[in-house]
């Protein structure tokens, strides 16, 4: 999986490209097949938006299924974690829906 960090209005910490990569690859235990995800880190320069005014976007691209989250906090971290959430309950859904569920089992089959 291909990660590419964007930024707008701003500076990210020294750590932050390490705590993405680490998260991300996490949700690879998933088996499910992502190409390439952007992070995308907005920093919004109006005072009135304080609590809010670190936006990070997730969005994944390629062969697999289409992914984006949005969180917005008050600093980088905290809104990648609101959107590493999002992300990961998509992942976690797209899992269980490849899952074969049925309770058959070799006997049940019939083997011609």
């Amino acid at each position: 999986m291909k990660i590419q960090i964007h930024t707008r209005h701003a500076e990210l910490a020294a750590d932050f490209r390490e705590i993405v990569e680490s998260k991300l690859n996490s949700l690879e235990r998933f088996s499910v097949i992502i190409e390439r995800i952007e992070v995308e880190v907005l920093h919004e320069n109006n005072p009135r938006q304080g609590k809010k005014s670190h936006r990070v976007i997730i969005t994944s691209h390629g062969s697999g299924p289409l992914l984006r989250a949005e969180g917005a906090e008050f600093n980088d971290v905290a809104a990648f974690d609101s959107a590493i959430k999002v992300i990961e309950f998509q992942i976690r859904k797209i899992h269980e829906k490849s899952k074969d569920f049925s309770r058959e089992t070799l006997k049940d089959k019939k083997v011609i």
